[in-house]
């Protein structure tokens, strides 16, 4: 039986951190995988997808490529090259994660880990054991098999199958309009596939700010995306490879045909099969319950990433990881404040965000105030031929607090973390209007908006 301080089972962007954090802080530390270092985010989510993101980017500029005065003929688009180039991505990174591992000696195991009980698991392609003082579970999430939406893995698709498609559907309906079903309708149009996106709930990215979701649903509709809010799926019956789905909307019922339905909606904890009924780690509903450290009923059993149910976001597992792994060694770590993670979506539009919504703000009865500024007045977006989109501060009305970001347009990915910081920093909307921004970028959007709290934006 082999003995270390700490054993990680799952090595996704939370277990192979932690690993590596452990190793730092002296602990002998394993990680068992029984697939590819990375986890869902590295091989089959966060990272193909957005090399796909970039294809569709490139190839969006190529239609458009008049506005620069560039004209070609006979254009070739080969989608299954993106998918080869997405995995060629994905390749270089899982390398360079084992590589991690090894620099910083932790031992990878290969295998599927089974609980024996709270301080053993046993490899059960080898069926050895090992023992620790420690265990961390981070063994992420799939994708949830609902009654009214069979998954064949043919006709009616996962994200995951998505990423290995090697052809474009002429046309696609895409259930789910959340940050996976919304990227995926970005590419597929961008390849001229007709898209429907339906959607349960009153707007595409729900969890978004309404004013966000219009604008996003505003741009979609111009790409000839159609868009279906405020609908159930009834059933998807599949016929001669083409599936019909029976949608229903203000009590209305309408069946549509597509050559390939992407069911975006529902996960589940990676929780099956891995013992946990040897250790008495209690569940809910399939993602296993933790405290404000990650730990598990178990004293000395952690949990982290997206079988914790909490963001299914690469960067909270990565940020869960550190905790838990400080909270083994001692130290005192700094909490996670779960509200103010910035969140990310990589359509075109792209759209980010943290905090609280104009209408949670309402629903609050909170004293507030809105900045906002329109991407349109950006000298540099307008420069670069991206003038899509609105930077939205909401603010708290006496002091200025920062109370929720939103963000659409392009790259506006990487803004929000100026603004993440200025939150963290307890920075007010004052401090965001001072600052001198350079010019000219898209980041003059922020000073403007913070401006606009106080009706002294220049630009507008």
């Amino acid at each position: 039986m082999v003995n270390y301080d700490l054993v990680i089972i799952g090595a996704g962007p939370g277990g192979y951190v932690a690993a590596i954090r452990a190793s730092q802080l002296g602990l002998n530390t394993a990680i068992i995988e029984k697939e590819e270092v990375g986890g869902v985010c590295l091989n089959w989510g966060c990272i193909p997808s957005k090399a796909l993101l970039k294809n569709a980017d490139v190839l969006n500029l190529f239609k458009k490529s008049d506005q620069f005065g560039i004209t070609f003929d006979n254009m070739s688009v080969d989608y299954s090259k993106a998918i080869e180039r997405s995995r060629q991505v994905v390749s270089k990174l899982t390398q360079g994660v084992k590589f991690l591992l090894k620099k910083n000696q932790v031992d990878h195991i290969e295998g599927t880990a089974t609980f024996l009980d709270s301080n053993s698991v046993k490899i059960e392609e080898t069926e050895q054991i090992i023992s620790s003082k420690h265990i961390i579970i981070a063994t992420g999430a799939k994708q949830r098999q609902l009654p009214n939406l069979p998954i064949d893995h043919e006709v009616v698709i996962t994200s995951r199958d998505a990423l290995e498609l090697s052809t474009i559907p002429k046309n696609i309906g895409i259930i789910g309009g959340g940050a996976t079903g919304v990227e995926f309708a970005h590419i597929y149009s961008s390849y001229d596939s007709e898209v429907t996106l339906i959607e349960l709930m009153d707007h595409l990215v729900p969890n978004e700010d309404q004013e966000i979701a219009k604008t996003l649903e505003k741009s979609f509709t111009e790409r000839d995306i159609k868009i279906h809010t405020s609908t159930n799926v009834n059933k998807i019956i599949v016929e001669n490879n083409e599936a019909i789905i029976s949608i229903e909307q203000n009590n209305e019922e309408t069946n549509l045909t597509f050559e390939k339905i992407l069911v975006c909606v529902g996960t589940q904890g990676n929780t099956d099969n891995l013992g946990l009924e040897n250790t008495g780690i209690e569940t809910n509903n399939s993602f296993i319950n933790c405290d404000e450290n990650l730990r598990t009923n178990i004293a000395n059993i952690f949990a982290i990433g997206d079988v914790t149910g909490q963001i299914a976001l690469a960067h909270v597992a990565s940020a869960q990881a550190i905790l838990a792994v400080e909270t083994i060694a001692g130290i005192d770590s700094k909490k996670i404040n779960y509200e103010t993670i910035p969140k990310a979506i990589y359509c075109e539009p792209q759209i980010a965000s943290f905090g609280l919504t104009e209408q949670q703000a309402l629903d609050q009865n909170i004293n507030f105030k809105i900045g906002k500024f329109p991407i349109s007045a950006s000298g540099k977006a307008l420069a670069l031929g991206n003038p899509e989109g609105l930077v939205k501060i909401i603010s708290e009305e006496k002091f200025g607090e920062i109370l929720g970001v939103h963000l659409i347009g392009s790259e506006v990915t990487e803004l929000i973390s100026e603004l993440s910081m200025t939150k963290l920093l307890e920075g007010t909307i004052d401090e965001l209007g001072w600052m001198i921004h350079p010019h000219p970028t898209i980041s003059e959007t922020i000073k403007e908006s913070a401006l606009d709290s106080f009706d002294e934006a220049i630009h507008i």
